[in-house]
């Protein structure tokens, strides 16, 4: 999916949001589990409920892989049915990979050509070689970890250099020189709303897919306020409020509910700033 098409998804389903599907057995209801692949079962049911409210979905490896081989079953019939039943969702690989050239491309190969991903978090920290592979599918997205939603986030991305200019800032200026507004956006949680502003000012075409909106306590309005841009620029992830609303047989209805409510307020943003 190219940026014309996602910029077209957002505003025919008035909504940016992108749900997170971090799929954890012990947080699944009972109900699920007599099927025959509980885990795959649980995602298509909350896909189907949530699909016509968020443009994205993105499922974190970490919890496909952590159950070996059926997890990863689970992960591409997930992919698969996405592609088949709701082909016009953007799909991203949450998987955070980034290491030296030849063993980041045999990554991208797997993303990008084995499952056929539109785009995969990436780690920028090993430098330009250790992305560039990423970069030379058309097409497809990487999407680099800039300023991340968790605590630990300060220990690294905040620092400053002896000129005062912080990592995160650091990473998004140099990683400009490697890709574009048409195949590169960033990671920047939605708990550092205060940052917005000054990371527009550095990469103000760049779409910005900002986890931290819901369990992490993370500010919608604050977000679009400083993050905004002509075209929207921004996929807000919710993963565990939609995903676990509930914990009985009607959790994937409740799942909907629940991504309409967060829908219906993108669409008042996005009308204010008069994109849609």
């Amino acid at each position: 999916m190219n940026r014309k098409e996602l910029f077209n998804q957002i505003r025919l389903k008035r909504s940016f949001l992108c749900v997170g599907l971090d799929t954890d057995p012990k947080k699944m209801p009972q109900c699920v589990f007599d099927l025959y692949d509980p885990i795959f079962e649980f995602n298509k049911a909350i896909i189907d409920a949530t699909a016509p409210y968020c443009v994205a979905y993105k499922p974190n490896l970490a919890f496909y892989e952590a159950y070996g081989i059926k997890g990863m079953t689970a992960f591409v019939k997930t992919v698969n049915y996405l592609k088949e039943a709701h082909p016009h969702h953007f799909i991203i690989a949450d998987a955070k990979r980034g290491d030296i050239g030849n063993t980041s491309s045999m990554y991208a190969r797997t993303f990008f050509e084995e499952y056929d991903i539109d785009s995969l978090t990436v780690a920028p920290y090993m430098g330009e070689d250790s992305v560039r592979p990423f970069l030379e599918y058309e097409g497809k997205w990487v999407i680099l970890l800039a300023l991340t939603s968790n605590k630990g986030s300060h220990d690294f991305q905040l620092t400053e250099d002896a000129r005062g200019e912080r990592l995160f800032e650091k990473v998004l200026r140099k990683s400009m020189e490697w890709g574009t507004a048409d195949n590169m956006m960033y990671v920047v949680g939605a708990t550092q709303a205060d940052m917005f502003k000054r990371i527009r000012e550095i990469v103000p075409h760049h779409f910005l897919l900002v986890p931290g909106v819901g369990a992490q306590g993370g500010s919608l309005q604050e977000v679009c306020k400083y993050g905004m841009n002509e075209e929207c620029g921004l996929l807000v992830n919710s993963s565990r409020a939609i995903i676990y609303a509930s914990a009985d047989d009607h959790f994937a209805e409740i799942a909907g509910n629940k991504a309409r409510e967060l829908q219906q307020e993108m669409a008042a943003l996005l009308a204010g700033a008069g994109i849609v």
